[in-house]
């Protein structure tokens, strides 16, 4: 008997794969989208308030664009404040406390995390986490004697102080990263013949780069925007910071609106500028130093 050929078996119908829309969150998004206002829309007045003349900002027209534009607020302001004088001394606060703050911080952190089954290091991170919840307002007045008795009533003194107060939270932020780093590459080096100091600034430090730059970004805005600290240990009024200068010469600003707010737009423009270019900088370092590597 000769075998009958088997029948083809049928086509499978293809699976149709629904496509379910993602869902939007409305409520989410319109409380984003007001808190995003709230940003925005000041940001916008300050902008358009600065490139008007003294009439046009006197006219009651806040949200009206300046026409024509003009730079006589900002070369008033450049004047009366000494722009120049202050945003130089804000830059030497800031520079000194952004790499004080990232050294200090690193080496801080780095001793504690390898040395962590050791009481004393284990005590001291908790101390120093403690000062977190301690605002400069608070010991206010013993700072300032104590300044003044050691002669660091100047930007000097500022950088100190501010560089302190910034410690805390830049270790948490650094010993959480250290910890997503293998102890075995450490042991490589050591096998190697390194010193703890050569495994540090030949092979840990580069690795922080990412969390030295989220530090490096939070210690600049902290020193640049600052007013309180410098306000109260500088005693020579000829070196105060910019936001210090801003506030000594408010009263001249009363009448001026366009000459106060391009001295605004002028303190603030570098913190923004800052943030909009190494904000990606601030994310990747946080999410990396929240993964166990």
């Amino acid at each position: 008997m000769t075998a009958l050929p088997m029948a083809p078996a049928p086509a499978e119908k293809p699976q149709k794969v629904r496509m379910r829309a993602e869902r939007v969150n409305w409520p989410g998004t319109i409380i984003l989208a007001i808190c995003s206002l709230t940003v925005l829309v000041p940001l916008y007045v300050t902008i358009s308030m600065a490139f008007k003349t003294t009439h046009q900002a006197v006219d009651g027209k806040a949200f009206s664009l300046p026409h024509p534009f003009s730079v006589e607020g900002f070369t008033q302001a450049w004047t009366m404040t000494s722009t120049a004088v202050g945003a130089g001394v804000s830059a030497v606060i800031t520079a000194g406390v952004v790499a004080a703050t990232i050294f200090l911080a690193a080496f801080a952190s780095y001793a504690m995390v390898r040395n962590w089954e050791r009481r004393f290091f284990r005590y001291s991170f908790f101390y120093v986490l403690a000062a977190m919840f301690i605002p400069f307002p608070v010991v206010a007045l013993p700072q300032i004697k104590l300044t003044g008795l050691v002669h660091l009533d100047n930007p000097v003194g500022v950088i100190v102080l501010a560089t302190m107060f910034q410690l805390a939270f830049s270790v948490l932020l650094f010993t959480t990263f250290l910890r997503s780093i293998p102890y075995e590459l450490e042991e490589s080096a050591q096998i190697d013949g390194a010193t703890t100091w050569q495994t540090f600034r030949q092979l840990i430090f580069p690795l922080l780069a990412p969390m030295s730059a989220t530090v490096g970004i939070f210690a600049f805005l902290y020193a640049w925007n600052d007013f309180m600290m410098p306000s109260l240990i500088i005693s020579d009024a000829t070196m105060q910071s910019l936001p210090v200068r801003q506030n000594i010469f408010q009263t001249q600003f009363s009448n001026n609106y366009n000459v106060s707010f391009a001295s605004y737009l002028m303190a603030m423009a570098p913190a923004i500028i800052v943030y909009i270019f190494t904000q990606r900088w601030v994310m990747s370092g946080v999410t990396q130093g929240a993964v166990k590597g």
